[in-house]
């Protein structure tokens, strides 16, 4: 599979749509600003929906919450936070935005550089999809790795005891 990155003309929706049964736990979703880079790893999908941010992210959210097989952790730069008004005017309204775009879910921040690099990292095995917006303030973007929604870390660990204790009789 090569990196491939398409236009405005591309219907987002549904490029997302035909994508999501075939993603599940490690592949990522991410809605990002209009400055974001074209990543040229393999895996790493780039397209363009020409539409505001907020309504990406909400449908992403959406259509993510109806899929019975995955859910999404959800992750935003941390330097969001630090971003004046002064400098980026719109960035409060969008914070405030943001929080009431994503229905309840909660967001991890980290530095941006770590999000990049875990998207670097995770293309190299798993498919990524990135959904430019027409956002022009910075540390915008929003990351949606996605997660197993029948299984969580709780089972995965007990599945795990569970194996030592028999290899160990």
């Amino acid at each position: 599979m090569t990196n491939s990155i398409s236009s405005a003309a591309t219907d987002w929706e549904a490029r997302l749509s035909s994508l999501l049964p075939l993603f599940g736990h490690r592949n990522w979703i991410v809605v990002a600003d209009s400055a974001y880079p074209a990543q040229s790893k393999d895996g790493i999908e780039t397209i363009v929906s020409g539409k505001e941010q907020l309504h990406v992210v909400r449908h992403v959210l959406d259509t993510i919450n109806s899929a019975r097989h995955i859910r999404a952790n959800v992750w935003v730069d941390q330097e969001l936070a630090f971003v004046s008004e002064i400098d980026a005017p719109g960035v409060e309204d969008y914070r405030r935005e943001l929080k009431t775009g994503l229905h309840g879910a909660r967001a991890e921040s980290i530095p941006h550089e770590q999000l990049i690099s875990r998207i670097d990292e995770s293309a190299q095995v798993f498919r990524i999809l990135i959904i430019k917006t027409d956002m022009t303030i910075p540390y915008t973007s929003v990351f949606f790795e996605l997660d197993c929604e029948y299984w969580n870390a709780e089972a995965e660990q007990r599945l795990r005891q569970a194996m030592l204790v028999s290899d160990s009789k």
